[in-house]
Protein backbone atom coordinates (compact mmCIF):
# COMPACT_ATOMS: atom_id res chain seq x y z
CA UNK A 1 0.00 0.00 0.00
CA UNK A 2 1.12 3.38 -0.94
CA UNK A 3 2.50 5.84 1.93
CA UNK A 4 0.67 8.32 0.93
CA UNK A 5 -2.76 6.66 0.74
CA UNK A 6 -2.11 5.01 4.14
CA UNK A 7 -1.40 8.90 5.77
CA UNK A 8 -4.38 10.58 4.13
CA UNK A 9 -6.53 7.63 4.94
CA UNK A 10 -5.93 6.62 8.02
CA UNK A 11 -7.55 7.45 10.16
CA UNK A 12 -10.33 7.69 8.85
CA UNK A 13 -13.27 10.89 9.07
CA UNK A 14 -16.39 9.67 9.53
CA UNK A 15 -17.73 10.19 6.44
CA UNK A 16 -15.00 8.17 4.84
CA UNK A 17 -15.31 5.15 7.14
CA UNK A 18 -19.10 5.19 6.42
CA UNK A 19 -18.94 5.55 2.59
CA UNK A 20 -16.61 2.43 2.67
CA UNK A 21 -18.44 0.83 4.57
CA UNK A 22 -21.52 0.88 2.53
CA UNK A 23 -19.90 -0.09 -0.47
CA UNK A 24 -19.03 -3.57 0.16
CA UNK A 25 -21.98 -3.81 -1.15
CA UNK A 26 -22.79 -2.28 -4.96
CA UNK A 27 -24.63 1.89 -4.13
CA UNK A 28 -24.53 4.99 -5.34
CA UNK A 29 -24.09 8.27 -3.16
CA UNK A 30 -28.19 8.85 -2.58
CA UNK A 31 -28.51 4.67 -1.06
CA UNK A 32 -25.00 5.49 0.89
CA UNK A 33 -26.75 8.70 2.40
CA UNK A 34 -29.79 7.04 3.91
CA UNK A 35 -27.96 3.81 4.64
CA UNK A 36 -25.56 5.89 6.87
CA UNK A 37 -28.87 8.10 8.34
CA UNK A 38 -30.85 4.52 8.93
CA UNK A 39 -27.20 2.95 10.64
CA UNK A 40 -26.86 6.04 13.08
CA UNK A 41 -30.20 7.00 13.77
CA UNK A 42 -30.03 10.17 11.78
CA UNK A 43 -27.08 11.07 13.86
CA UNK A 44 -24.74 11.13 10.77
CA UNK A 45 -25.89 12.90 7.28
CA UNK A 46 -23.53 13.20 4.40
CA UNK A 47 -24.33 16.70 2.09
CA UNK A 48 -24.51 15.86 -1.06
CA UNK A 49 -20.83 17.91 -1.84
CA UNK A 50 -19.28 15.93 0.76
CA UNK A 51 -20.29 12.69 -0.98
CA UNK A 52 -19.78 13.24 -4.11
CA UNK A 53 -16.16 14.73 -3.76
CA UNK A 54 -15.28 11.69 -1.29
CA UNK A 55 -16.32 8.97 -3.49
CA UNK A 56 -14.70 10.97 -6.81
CA UNK A 57 -11.27 11.20 -4.56
CA UNK A 58 -11.59 7.80 -3.24
CA UNK A 59 -12.36 6.19 -6.95
CA UNK A 60 -9.35 8.28 -8.07
CA UNK A 61 -7.29 7.16 -5.20
CA UNK A 62 -8.20 3.42 -6.29
CA UNK A 63 -10.21 2.76 -3.09
CA UNK A 64 -13.52 2.55 -4.68
CA UNK A 65 -14.39 1.42 -8.51
CA UNK A 66 -16.94 2.54 -10.82
CA UNK A 67 -19.51 -0.47 -11.64
CA UNK A 68 -21.86 0.97 -14.04
CA UNK A 69 -25.12 3.68 -14.44
CA UNK A 70 -28.17 3.06 -13.72
CA UNK A 71 -30.74 5.66 -14.22
CA UNK A 72 -28.43 8.60 -14.26
CA UNK A 73 -26.80 7.34 -10.69
CA UNK A 74 -23.15 6.12 -10.87
CA UNK A 75 -23.10 2.70 -8.65
CA UNK A 76 -19.56 2.36 -6.47
CA UNK A 77 -18.20 -0.73 -5.07
CA UNK A 78 -14.83 -1.11 -2.71
CA UNK A 79 -11.86 -2.25 -3.78
CA UNK A 80 -9.31 -4.52 -2.84
CA UNK A 81 -7.34 -1.39 -1.70
CA UNK A 82 -10.22 0.30 0.06
CA UNK A 83 -10.79 -3.37 1.83
CA UNK A 84 -7.39 -3.01 3.31
CA UNK A 85 -7.76 0.29 4.44
CA UNK A 86 -11.26 -0.28 5.71
CA UNK A 87 -9.70 -3.10 7.67
CA UNK A 88 -7.19 -1.31 9.52
CA UNK A 89 -9.67 1.26 10.87
CA UNK A 90 -11.63 -0.98 12.03
CA UNK A 91 -9.05 -2.92 13.80
CA UNK A 92 -8.18 0.94 14.70
CA UNK A 93 -11.84 1.14 16.55
CA UNK A 94 -11.82 -2.12 18.07
CA UNK A 95 -8.70 -1.36 19.92
CA UNK A 96 -10.10 2.01 21.03
CA UNK A 97 -13.06 0.91 21.91
CA UNK A 98 -11.20 -1.82 24.05
CA UNK A 99 -8.87 0.68 25.31
CA UNK A 100 -12.15 2.90 26.99
CA UNK A 101 -12.99 -0.11 28.32
CA UNK A 102 -9.99 -0.67 30.32
CA UNK A 103 -8.79 -3.82 28.09
CA UNK A 104 -5.41 -3.15 27.19
CA UNK A 105 -3.10 -4.99 24.58
CA UNK A 106 0.70 -6.39 26.39
CA UNK A 107 3.54 -5.55 24.49
CA UNK A 108 5.46 -8.52 23.71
Amino acid sequence: MQERIQRVYIPMTETGFYILFCLREEMHGYNIGQKVKKMTGGEVTISPGTMYGTLSKMEKDGLIRFIREEEKRKLYRITDLGREILDIELCRIERLYKNSKGEYKDEK
